[in-house]
């Protein structure tokens, strides 16, 4: 007989491939999944899918996604048993958390008291030093007068960062180098910190010149077990985003990897942790290695662990939200093989990274072993300029990085978007470099080998996938005929006319 689920009813509080992905989950555990979404959103592939879909405002992300009333709400008036955040938008939201609580909505994540001291970057670097774990040196105190961060400043050392506690993505990030730019640099994070999260205090810490992000997933249980699964490299990022993830990183030694893995573990505990989180380090040249920060939800990058680990993730958050002690043990936890991630974006690498939009005429995924596609896009769609332009992730895994790396890009290769611009091509530029490659990694590698990585060129198309978009003009083309009707200045129909010729 089979066991009954941990919930009978789930709202997703997210949109895009990451409700997919939630929504997938909830089938096979005989959950009914229930969507939300904007008005922008009314046709997307998560609304398609769910039992139930409502919408919760226009296509504004405060009116719409972040509209916790409305959410509330819906969860409630369609009896849902708990809510899944997602990443993003509510899903490091303790006031949120807080109010799912009181109105008897199981949150599918950690308590709001965890959630809110390791959202203070503050905070959480008092928390992991009185928990023994290593932090980067630098300042963290409740004194944020211009004149004390500047005696700060003097006795860390330049270069430094100036990070907004509340910050995330960049934002209130400032390098600084010397002295003279400390005042002009914490006005501005301050600023900008204030705008963002509508706190500006600050904190100064050392800022390393060449440094690794390793990060671990935890995962904790009601029953006092607190597990790592391992690590993830994320050091190839743009302005602080992560674009290439993977695991495990070639960095770590089985010593050097015990050590962090303990690190992480205890820092779960001293905030008496539950469900899934990453604990995200910076390891410098030297092999030592610091608390960063702690996201308290689920990653984007989740899907490597997942394929090394053979474990599915978003089914533990279910099962340790609904009070189900975890059937594992440290010791079991093996990771096999090597997984890759990209993130594709709907943005132009040849124009700054701008945001691309338009409606998909065309798309096609690339199959073969060990390719697993995370997207909630579908032919005809429109991409709007409303919300985070990634499209879809695309994971690789083999036997080793190297299996894995060529798996990749050759699935990159046989990716086909038509109708807007995508990074694809810059993406397998990044795998294509000599030095990833060779593992040598960094978080200033895509600024470092940008000359290389410029003016990557669109990958010529598979006949097959452009023939099935432009149809005979194809075949004229092909044959050298007159080519009746065909859209001459389509940059895709030269890129097709490109990848015919060389075949």
């Amino acid at each position: 007989m089979s066991k009954s689920p941990p919930f009978q009813r789930v709202l997703i509080a997210n949109r895009g491939e990451i409700a997919v992905r939630v929504i997938r989950a909830c089938r096979e555990m005989g959950i009914s999944p229930v969507a939300i979404y904007s008005e922008a959103d009314a046709l997307a592939l998560h609304v398609q899918m769910a039992d139930l879909a409502y919408c919760v405002g226009p296509a504004a992300v405060r009116e719409s996604y972040l509209n916790t009333e409305k959410i509330l709400e819906v969860a409630k008036s369609c009896q849902a048993d708990a809510i899944h955040p997602g990443y993003g938008f509510l899903s490091e939201n303790a006031a949120f958390t807080q109010a799912c609580k009181e109105a008897g909505i199981v949150f599918i994540g950690p308590s709001p008291e965890a959630m809110e001291l390791m959202g203070s970057k503050i905070a959480s670097k008092r928390c992991m030093d009185q928990a023994g774990v290593p932090t980067v040196p630098g300042y963290y105190g409740d004194d944020q007068s211009e004149q004390r961060l500047q005696t700060e400043a003097q006795q860390i050392g330049f270069p430094l960062l100036v990070k907004a506690s509340a910050g995330g993505g960049g934002k209130g990030m400032r390098v600084v180098n010397k002295a003279e730019e400390l005042p002009a640099a914490l006005a501005s994070a301050k600023r900008e910190a204030l705008n963002a999260f509508g706190d500006d205090a600050v904190f100064l810490e050392r800022y390393f010149e060449s440094v690794r992000h390793i990060e671990f997933q935890i995962m904790a249980d009601s029953h006092g077990q607190t597990f790592h699964l391992f690590e993830r490299e994320c050091s190839i990022q743009r302005r602080h985003q992560k674009i290439v993830e993977e695991a495990p990183s070639l960095a770590l030694s089985p010593a050097l990897r015990a050590e962090m893995a303990q690190a992480a573990v205890k820092a779960a505990q001293a905030v008496h942790y539950l469900n899934a989180g990453t604990i995200e380090m910076l390891l410098d040249p030297q092999n030592q290695f610091y608390f960063l920060e702690m996201n308290t939800r689920l990653q984007v990058e989740h899907p490597v662990t997942e394929a090394i680990l053979g474990l599915d993730l978003v089914r533990a958050q279910f099962l340790v939200a609904a009070g189900e002690k975890l059937a594992w043990s440290q010791s079991e936890l093996q990771a096999q093989g090597h997984a890759l991630e990209v993130r594709i974006y709907a943005e132009d690498p040849n124009r700054q990274f701008m945001p691309t939009t338009g409606k998909i005429h065309k798309l096609k995924w690339p199959m073969g072993p060990g390719i697993r596609i995370d997207s909630g896009l579908f032919p005809g769609q429109e991409i709007t300029p409303y919300y985070d332009p990634m499209l879809a992730k695309l994971i690789a895994w083999g036997p080793d990085r190297e299996a894995a790396r060529m798996r990749l890009i050759q699935a990159l290769k046989e990716t086909v978007i038509l109708g807007l611009t995508t990074n694809i091509p810059y993406l397998i530029a990044i795998l294509e470099h000599p030095e990833f490659q060779a593992g040598h990694l960094n978080t200033h590698f895509v600024s470092r080998y940008a000359t290389d990585l410029a003016g990557s060129e669109q990958v010529p198309l598979p006949v097959q996938a452009v023939a099935a978009y432009f149809g005979n003009k194809v075949q004229s083309a092909r044959s050298g005929t007159h080519l009746l009707g065909a859209d001459l200045y389509n940059p895709w129909f030269k890129t097709a006319l490109k990848g015919i010729s060389k075949q």
